[in-house]
């Protein structure tokens, strides 16, 4: 009963394949993947799948010796904590998350684990849990992965979910009540799938986008939503119900003005908007498919320093977590009803609370469980950590805890202990870590500054007790660490709280760059590291390691292995990661030198790899096709075979072979394929294991012994190889030995396991044939690093660049040998080395902090240097030793010279031993001087021109009084000083002019500066301070004219600049051109009967070219047919050139045969003759004797009744032709035939000399030759002619076939040319039409054209009498003046029309001569003619001017009324032609849109005739003939028989269609990395466009700021730049100086005056202040008094109440005195 839902649940929905490539709206209703004729079966809610019938486990080949259950699965010690989300709690104290292929659960609280694995076997790519925590999601990875539901806490089996994406899984999400579940693949498809979990069904499915998607989320209030984020965008999904059923529909988010990012987080609220993260750290809030507002904290600070990895809305809080280990909440109204407030975007908002977990934090996800009712979280930490929070923000709120940690990223290094169940491992995250694998827990931690990168476990023949561990770092440095038990520390049994720990014995720096191996030598002398630096260093090992030296290899050290103690000779084998192996000796200590650590001379051997891969495969390739040849031919013979037996003929002439493939040439990479792993096999023969193109083999390489040769340049071959099977893409990178159950373990690339079972001890290709593998780690990033096995090998542990480490038991109970459980103990115990002696009293060792720190050798070689200048200076010492004794005795043989007489002493020049060493030196030293001198003259020069510019401008700029203020700096001792020069120099005397000094220049003076104090004629001070302001103008003058030129010329840079600033629409021709060629040739490969195939202009088809295309196929057929005709004559003439040979041979062999022996002679060759049809031009050549056989068989002809058999013109011609010459009588060959016989039988029969006889004989000898070898000769002409007949026959096939094929295009053409013939009136009509709309469309332009510049000269022609009406008026308003009492008269004559006042005339005289007519009358027409005037005033009269009014002013009034009626006549009509323009252009517009419309109508008409003719062309049939090798659309291997639907496609298109592919793919990769790049420097111009728009404003303000404190206002400073000094202000300034100076003498004696009041009111102040002093004293005394006053008796005091009263008074008066004294002199 259980199969039936199972089989359901396992089918693939026919929907699920379809329509995969297309963006949105691809979906797929549950109804249509339903079949009408029967109905899907629902599985019941209690089924459940077989976990045995699911999971992958592990694959052994048929041969495979060994049980599959070779390893069992026992527990995982890491956590891959770097992939996205790897964190699922299905309960308080169970979490889940992936670990390779399983998805480990894991409790922590007894940190038991139980794992699933994959169902496919190629990684796991997302786990997620059901909202009920009762089910688990496993999507996995793999080709057509599945996604697996497990029950929980039973982990069944519940549901297989299969065909939602083509490769893997990456995200998946429940929906909140746990009905739906949502899922998104990854590339190519990012296929986004909805189903029906339970039923195992597809609800929808859509491609998500075309770029990696990261992550789908249901909507937690409205189901029906989801929203998917990935590289570059967020993308809004909803379910909608259409017509067609349930559809998938999508909304592309756009950022709009906000950088584009990848979206890692978001989270929808209830109200529909979504909040999401971003790479720089701040949220977006989006509505409607927009970017609403970005969110930041006060002071534009983004929300997180770093990208926001997770955002979660619980209990209507928002939260936000960030890679920089940060959680913040958020205020949930504030986000929800933000809006912007300028044009950033950009709301400042401050978070409600906030929990920073340290500094080295990462955090990717968090999750949230109830424990007891109480909310805690549980996230995941990138450093690898798995923390407990409370965010509940209160004063009982729990503080993180660490509930697990592990390392972060790949591991780097493993080993085990060599007599206990440890292990330690490494890896870039500082950390040295000490596992227990009996016990299955971490026992101790160390962290160091830099990361590890290799590690081993010291030997049991280096330390018995099995607890040095030494590890390599990133930094170079190698450090020895000891693990021991605390307990067994004396004084600390008991105190311990931790079961093992871990001491730094010895830290050493050997090399500059990544320690890359270790390794111990086979006897514990030696200790090897290797690192990147391309160097291995060796060290002895004593209580503490000492170095050796070191040696430098080709390349970067990739690993290191002693040879084994079965070898005789302990040597060392250097694996380098660029293809060189390298062999050393263990070096001996004694030898090395003291200046360097570098061993010179140590034996070295080489092998430089060099590749062989291509060569296999080529001779695997030839050997396949002999083989394929011999299969053939012996086909070939069993069928001739069999035709015979059957009776029947057969040719067994062998067909020609078809041309073969050529073999493919042999491929070197170009960089060397990389060294991954090796080992010894023999002594001085290895095993590799290399990656890159030469992988998918084991290579066993041998050291030559030809040292000498320069290793680069070597090129060495392995002697045997090992083909791998299914490695060539996925090498192998680890290899491990188990002894007791001889198997070879490899670790792969793509983290599985493979098991080789070793029979013989060494590997062949047959022992390495079967093998047994599964998969245990991350199939994309989990290389296995590293494989041990335990001491006693009954465990086996990996670890793997995913960041886990698995321990499995090495086959199980029942499988080992009887003997083997005897002997080991059931559990496993560990038993952890005890510390060493007196390590309690040890200091602890000073690590190594410093990354750069010196290494071993960069120290010896500082200490070597520091030796050698010690050493130097010692030698200078003693030197200068010398030289002051040598001083010092010289010193005092010149004392003694100088205490001889003058006449005895010694000249100076006499000590000297020889001048010229003082020259010598004296030249070196100007040699010297010259030398430094050319060294710095550049910088000499260029700080001597920065020091004449800044003169310069100082000189310039310097107009203040420099001199005069050393003085002074106050105001007014300027202004004094100023005075007194000035009337210095007002000095009539002439000494006292010319004793006076000139001021300097840079001062402020009053003279010219080319004023000398000799001239005879002194100008005034005043005139003279005159000249030299105008002199101080005019440099002014020039210095702003300069100014301005300056600004002039950089107005102009800037237009320029501004003017070369593309516009906003600006195309780059080059883009225009791609993309126009990219919308050309975007999409399919479209066929012409396709229903969107358009036609192009150059691709319409018309009789011309039907026509050219005809003639052009009839030439070339023509051409062909030419050229073979030209080789078949050059051929005929070459045979008759061949026959005329033959027969001149011929003759040559009878006459030589004439005088051989008739036994001697060879059969001569047949002389060939010519057919007849081989001279077809032989037919129109005659002769007479053929003219008159002619004429005879015509008369004959004509006799006879019956017609006669055959042409006997033909015949005749033919018996012409090949009647066969007779020998001439005059041959000369016979000739001398004839001579010789009858010679020969006329001479007498004499017996030959024996000389005669060698003769005769040698002559018999070349004649033989001769023959042979002219009928070799003629054989041969005959055998060449045949081929070249034959190769010629081959080509007149081939163009037999090309003229058939020719003659059928041929016919096809002539068959389009009717069709195009028939259909050419149509088109012609339709041609015509089109080409008449579009000539009387041009005519309606230039119409349009010129009537728009006929308005436009119209509309000028207005403008210009509006202006003259306008001056009109000003100037007689200008003739008015002001306060003209006959204004208004004048006015009204201005604005009065012509013809009403020559109505007016008229009625006048009316008047005048019917005098007895009524007024009544002439009323009604006044009122009209003021009507038509424009007026009610009464009627006037404007041909008299009025008394008082001036005639010229009255004249000019009349003059311009008229000027002003011509202006607005002409306006008028002006105005009026403007209107029939306008009229008329906008009749021509109508007419214009109709033509364009009915243009618009033929070009549809015609593309529709076009589409029609093509149709009509596609109707035809073309006959192509294709051979068999042509046909590729087979059906189950064969032929097919309707070709249909099939499609004939030319090679070169379809090779161009599948290299586009690659190339779009190419491009599209590209085109991202472009995109990406592009878009981070869009991102940083803009942070840097806003930064400098910031600097701009800030510049600005503090301008701004600056002018206003200033000058009180903004000015412009250009103008005042360009503001030039006038003289008059300058002697006002002058004045003004005097004035100040009067001014200042007068201040200063009322200062004075001032000084003087001030000392006597403080005179007085002292006064008034000692009275008030005695004041103060007095009622000091006063109120003792009082008080013992008081303290007597009341009788007591009635006599003293009259002394009090005038004590009162007294002290009254005394105080109003003291006011008036104060009020009269204020302090």
């Amino acid at each position: 009963m259980e199969e039936e839902p199972a089989e359901d649940a396992q089918e693939d929905p026919s929907g699920a394949e379809g329509n995969l490539d297309e963006q949105d709206n691809s979906e797929v209703s549950s109804e249509s993947q339903k079949r009408p004729e029967e109905v899907k079966k629902k599985i019941p809610e209690t089924f459940f799948y077989m976990y045995e019938d699911v999971y992958s486990g592990p694959y052994a080949t048929d041969d495979f010796e060994i049980p599959t259950d070779l390893l069992i699965f026992k527990h995982s010690f890491g956590y891959d904590c770097t992939r996205p989300v790897n964190l699922m709690m299905m309960d308080t104290h169970t979490v889940g998350y992936i670990a390779g292929n399983q998805v480990m659960l894991q409790n922590l609280r007894t940190k038991n684990q139980t794992y699933v694995r994959s169902s496919c076997g190629s990684g796991i790519g997302f786990i997620t849990a059901h909202p009920s925590k009762e089910y688990f999601a496993v999507g996995e990875k793999g080709k057509k992965p599945n996604i697996v539901i497990y029950s929980y806490p039973s982990v069944r089996p519940y549901r297989i979910l299969k065909g939602g994406t083509e490769v893997a899984y990456v995200f998946g999400d429940f929906n909140r009540t746990g009905t739906l579940l949502a899922s998104v693949g990854s590339s190519p498809d990012y296929m986004l799938t909805i189903w029906d979990w339970k039923q195992e069904d597809t609800l929808l499915r859509s491609k998500a986008f075309a770029q990696d998607v990261y992550k789908v989320m249901f909507s937690a209030e409205n189901e029906e939503h989801l929203t998917t984020g990935g590289s570059g965008h967020i993308k809004f999904w909803k379910m909608a119900l259409t017509l067609t059923g349930l559809k998938l529909q999508g909304a592309l988010g756009r950022f709009g003005k906000t950088a584009v990012s990848d979206i890692i987080s978001f989270v929808e609220l209830p109200d529909g908007k979504v909040v999401s993260g971003t790479e720089w750290g701040n949220l977006l809030l989006w509505e409607g498919g927009l970017i609403k507002v970005e969110l930041c904290q006060v002071g534009r600070k983004p929300c997180h320093k770093g990208p926001v990895s997770q955002l979660i809305f619980d209990e209507g809080e928002l939260y936000s977590v960030g890679i920089d280990g940060v959680i913040r909440m958020w205020n949930f109204e504030v986000v929800d009803t933000a809006d912007p407030v300028d044009d950033t975007g950009l709301v400042e908002m401050e978070p409600m609370n906030e929990l920073w977990l340290g500094k080295n934090v990462s955090l990717n996800f968090m999750t949230k469980i109830l424990d007891h009712e109480q909310p805690f979280w549980y996230a995941q930490d990138m450093s690898g950590t798995i923390w407990k929070l409370d965010l509940t923000f209160s004063n009982m709120t729990h503080d993180p805890e660490r509930v697990c940690t592990f390392h972060s990223g790949r591991i780097e290094a493993i080993s085990v202990s060599p007599f206990t169940y440890l292990m330690a491992t490494t890896a870039l995250d500082r950390s040295v870590r000490i596992y227990d694998f009996g016990s299955n827990s971490q026992l101790s931690v160390i962290k160091f500054k830099q990361g590890g990168t290799a590690l081993t476990w010291a030997p049991a023949v280096v330390n018995p007790e099995g607890g040095l561990i030494a590890v390599g770092f990133e930094d170079g440095v190698v450090r020895i660490i000891e693990v021991y038990d605390p307990k067994l520390l004396p004084g600390h049994e008991g105190q311990a709280k931790e079961s093992a720990e871990i001491n730094l014995k010895q830290v050493f720096k050997p090399h500059s760059a990544a320690v890359t191996a270790l390794a111990y030598e086979q006897k514990g002398d030696v200790f090897a590291t290797g690192s990147k630096d391309k160097t291995v260093f060796f060290f002895a090992i004593e209580d503490e390691y000492k170095p050796i030296g070191f040696i430098s290899v080709p390349g970067p050290v990739q690993a290191l292995q002693w040879s084994p103690p079965s070898h005789d000779k302990s040597m060392l084998l250097i694996l380098c990661e660029n293809g060189f192996a390298v062999q050393v000796p263990a070096p001996l200590p004694e030898k090395q030198g003291t200046a360097t650590y570098h061993i010179k001379n140590l034996p070295t051997q080489y092998f430089h790899f060099y590749s062989i891969k291509s060569r296999i495969k080529l001779e695997e390739e030839i050997a396949r096709r002999e083989k394929e040849k011999q299969k053939k031919e012996k086909e070939r013979l069993e069928w001739i075979k069999q035709q015979k037996e059957m009776g029947l003929e057969v040719d067994e002439t062998k067909e020609e072979e078809a041309e073969e493939e050529p073999l493919p040439p042999i491929y070197i990479p170009e960089e060397p394929s990389p060294i991954l792993c090796g080992f010894y096999s023999a002594p001085g023969k290895f095993w590799l294991s290399l990656g890159g193109y030469d992988s998918g083999f084991l290579y066993h390489c041998e050291f030559s012994h030809n040292d000498e040769e320069d290793p680069e340049k070597r090129k060495d071959e392995p002697f045997d190889v090992i083909p791998m099977k299914d490695t060539n893409d996925n090498p192998i990178h680890q290899i491990s030995f188990c002894t007791s159950n001889p198997l070879m373990f490899c670790g792969m690339q793509d983290g599985s396991l493979r098991a080789y079972p070793l029979s013989v001890k060494d590997l062949s290709a047959e022992v390495l044939k079967d093998y047994w593998y599964m998969n245990v780690h991350d199939n994309d990033n989990g290389q296995i690093r590293g494989i041990c096995c335990s001491h006693d090998e009954r465990c086996l542990i990996t670890c793997g660049g995913d960041g886990n480490i698995f321990t499995f038991d090495l086959l199980s109970e029942e499988e080992l040998p009887e003997e083997l459980p005897k002997k080991l103990p059931k559990e496993l115990k560990v038993i952890i080395p005890p510390p060493r002696s007196g390590l309690e009293k040890e200091k602890a060792t000073e690590d190594i902090k410093d990354p750069n720190a010196d290494t071993i050798e960069e120290y010896k070689q500082k200490m070597e240097y520091e030796r050698k200048m010690k050493e130097a200076e010692e030698k200078k010492n003693k030197k200068r030793e010398e030289l002051s004794a040598l001083r010092k005795d010289f010193i005092f043989l010149l004392q003694k010279n100088q205490e001889l007489p003058k006449h005895m002493q010694l000249h100076r020049e006499e000590f000297e031993m020889d001048h010229r060493i003082f020259e010598e030196l004296d030249r070196q030293t100007l040699q010297r001087i010259q030398l430094v001198r050319e060294k710095l003259a550049w910088e000499h020069e260029k700080q001597l021109i920065g020091l004449q510019k800044l003169q310069t401008h100082l000189l310039t700029v310097s107009e203040k009084y420099t001199q005069h203020k050393k003085h002074g700096d106050s105001k007014w001792e300027v202004l004094k000083e100023k005075w007194t020069a000035l009337k210095q120099e007002e000095q009539p005397e002439e000494e006292i002019l010319r004793e006076t000094r000139p001021v300097h220049r840079e001062s402020i003076a009053f003279e010219k500066e080319a004023e000398m104090p000799e001239t005879p004629e002194v100008q005034k001070p005043t005139t003279r301070y005159i000249e030299s302001k105008r002199e101080k103008i005019r440099r002014l003058v020039e210095k702003y004219d300069a100014l301005k030129a300056k600004i002039m010329k950089r107005r102009a840079e800037w237009h320029e600049l501004y003017k070369s600033k593309p516009k906003d629409i600006y195309e780059d021709s080059k883009d225009a051109e791609e993309i126009k060629e990219a919308r050309e040739n975007i999409g399919c490969y479209r066929l012409k009967t396709a229903t969107d195939y358009t036609l192009t202009e150059d691709k319409r088809i018309s009789t011309e070219k039907k026509m050219m295309q005809l003639a052009t196929l009839e030439h070339l057929i023509y051409n062909v047919k030419v050229n073979m005709n030209k080789e078949i004559v050059s051929l005929r003439d070459l045979k008759v050139s061949i026959i005329d040979e033959i027969k001149s041979l011929v003759k040559e062999v009878k006459s030589i045969q004439a005088s051989l022996d008739i036994s001697e002679h060879l059969p001569i060759p047949l002389i060939p003759q010519l057919h007849p049809d081989e001279v077809p031009e032989k037919i129109v050549e005659y002769n007479s004797d053929v003219i008159l056989k002619f004429k005879e068989e015509q008369e004959a002809k004509a006799e006879l009744t019956e017609p006669l058999e055959g042409c006997p013109s033909s015949r005749a011609f033919r018996h012409v032709f090949l009647q066969t010459p007779p020998v001439e009588e005059g041959d000369p060959m016979a000739k001398a035939g004839a001579v010789v016989t009858e010679e020969a039988f006329g001479m007498e029969k004499t017996e030959p000399t024996e000389m005669e006889l060698e003769i005769l004989k040698r002559e018999k000898i070349k004649n033989l030759y001769l023959q042979e070898t002219l009928i070799k000769k003629i054989n041969t002409l005959v055998i060449n002619f045949d081929a070249e007949l034959r190769l010629l026959r081959h080509e007149k096939l081939k163009m037999d076939v090309q003229m058939k094929s020719a003659s059928l295009r041929c016919i096809t053409c002539c068959e389009e040319l009717l069709i195009l013939k028939k259909l050419e009136i149509h088109e012609d009509l339709l041609e015509e039409q089109i080409c008449g709309i579009i000539s009387e469309q041009e005519d309606i332009q230039s119409k349009l054209k010129s009537c728009l510049a006929e308005i436009e000269d119209r509309k000028c022609e207005i403008v210009m009498l509006q202006e003259r009406e306008k001056a009109l008026y000003a100037s007689f308003e200008a003739s008015l003046g002001e306060n003209n009492e006959f204004a208004d008269f004048l006015t009204n004559i201005f604005k009065t029309e012509v013809e009403c006042v020559e109505k007016e005339k008229v009625a006048r005289e009316a008047d005048e001569e019917n005098e007895n007519e009524e007024e009544g009358d002439e009323k009604p027409d006044l009122k009209t003619d003021e009507k038509k005037c424009g007026s009610e005033d009464a009627v006037f009269d404007d041909s008299l001017c009025p008394e008082g009014c001036s005639e010229d002013l009255f004249l000019n009034t009349i003059q311009l009324r008229q000027q002003r009626i011509s202006i607005e006549k002409a306006l008028a009509e002006e105005k009026k032609v403007a209107a029939d323009l306008k009229k008329e252009y906008n009749a021509l517009a109508i007419k214009a849109k109709e033509v364009e419309t009915s243009l618009d109508t033929a070009n549809k008409e015609l593309e529709a005739f076009q589409w029609e003719k093509l149709h009509r062309l596609n109707e035809l049939y073309v006959v192509v003939p294709l051979r068999l090798h042509q046909v590729q659309c087979l059906v189950d291997g064969e032929m097919p028989r309707d070709f249909s639907q099939t499609l004939v496609f030319t090679n070169q298109s379809l090779q161009y269609l599948q290299k586009r592919i690659v190339d779009l793919r190419n491009e599209k990769r590209m085109q991202r990395e472009i995109h990406k790049k592009a878009r981070e420097q869009h991102k940083q111009l803009l942070q840097d466009k806003k930064e400098m728009e910031m600097e701009i404003q800030q510049l600005e303000e503090r301008c701004n700021h600056l002018m206003m404190e200033k000058f009180g206002r903004l000015v412009d400073f250009e103008a005042v730049q360009a503001h030039s000094v006038n003289i008059p202000m300058e002697k006002m300034k002058v004045r003004i100086m005097e004035k100040e100076y009067e001014h200042f003498v007068e201040l200063k004696e009322w200062e004075e005056r001032i000084v003087g009041l001030q000392h006597q009111l403080t005179t007085l102040t002292r006064e008034n202040t000692s009275k008030l002093h005695q004041l103060n004293r007095f009622c000091h005394e006063k109120h003792q008094l009082e008080t013992e006053l008081e303290s007597l008796t009341t009788g007591q005091g009635g006599e003293f109440e009259g002394t009090k009263s005038s004590d009162i008074k007294e002290t009254a008066r005394l105080k109003s005195r003291l006011m008036n004294v104060s009020k009269k002199w204020p302090f």
